[in-house]
């Protein structure tokens, strides 16, 4: 049974401060409430690839908990931010057009360590991302909520991190090989779920998605969250997962390249804004 570190019901509901609310915040809210509340099946999936461990089925159930938890808690926020916003019914329209493929018994990622390095790029994004958000908003309930998600996605990522030295010490990835799932995992970040997500939180009715389109729509208002602190302990989070050193003069390279191209995506998201 997963023990919450904080509770969706005491969160300080009556602290939402209007004033301070930024418009472009909130469809991002949104669509990350979508993903975030659809953990379970990702639970699914990995307790097909990891079937005889039921020691790590406990904890991805346990992981399932907190980012359902993650889920409701934006989603509210944003229902009480647009009230015709309805959290609800944008699950199931975003359930009804991305569902993970949770049939499979055997990783994607070719090995159980391959799987739980690609989790941690998922925890190291999650992470970055809230820390992010909850470092450009005023709006006091968001910050909080941000804050918190971004506390539990880093005991996330040390989850999956140390399960995943457990099955290195059989399988032996080399840190090439982590490299290249790490970098793969982290390209998949433009694929169709966050762009689906977006357009099931916030398109109208009857408006077709197209993945371009609602890419372009959460580029533009996301990648300039970012700041220079959040892509180095990032990038540091990735290295460890790799077995690299951080605070190395690869490291520094990594750090330039990835804020060089963070930076490089707000631009341009900006400039087709």
């Amino acid at each position: 049974m997963a023990t919450l570190h904080w509770r969706y019901e005491d969160l300080p509901w009556d602290s939402l401060d209007r004033s301070r609310i930024d418009p472009e915040l909130v469809p991002l809210i949104k669509a990350a409430a979508l993903v975030e509340f659809n953990a379970d099946d990702y639970t699914a999936y990995l307790c097909n690839v990891f079937k005889d461990d039921p020691d790590f089925q406990q904890a991805a159930h346990d992981w399932a908990v907190e980012e359902v938890q993650h889920g409701r808690a934006l989603g509210r926020w944003a229902e009480l931010v647009d009230p015709s916003f309805n959290f609800e019914r944008a699950v199931q329209r975003f359930r009804a057009g991305y569902r993970v493929p949770i049939d499979l018994t055997a990783s994607i990622r070719g090995s159980r360590s391959g799987e739980l390095i690609a989790r941690c790029m998922v925890e190291t994004g999650t992470s970055s991302y809230y820390t992010a958000i909850a470092d450009s908003t005023d709006e006091p309930l968001l910050k909080l909520i941000c804050r918190n998600i971004a506390a539990d996605e880093l005991r996330h990522y040390k989850l999956f991190y140390g399960y995943a030295k457990r099955y290195l010490e059989t399988e032996r990835l080399s840190k090439w090989q982590r490299l290249k799932v790490a970098l793969a995992r982290i390209g998949e970040t433009e694929d169709d779920e966050l762009a689906y997500a977006y357009y099931a939180a916030n398109a109208e009715e009857g408006v077709p998605y197209e993945r371009k389109t609602f890419n372009a729509a959460y580029a533009k208002r996301a990648w300039g969250r970012y700041q220079e602190p959040h892509v180095e302990r990032a990038i540091a989070m990735v290295f460890k997962a790799c077995g690299l050193k951080p605070h190395t003069t690869p490291f520094k390279m990594a750090t330039k390249v990835a804020w060089w191209l963070i930076a490089g995506k707000a631009r341009a998201s900006a400039r087709a804004a």
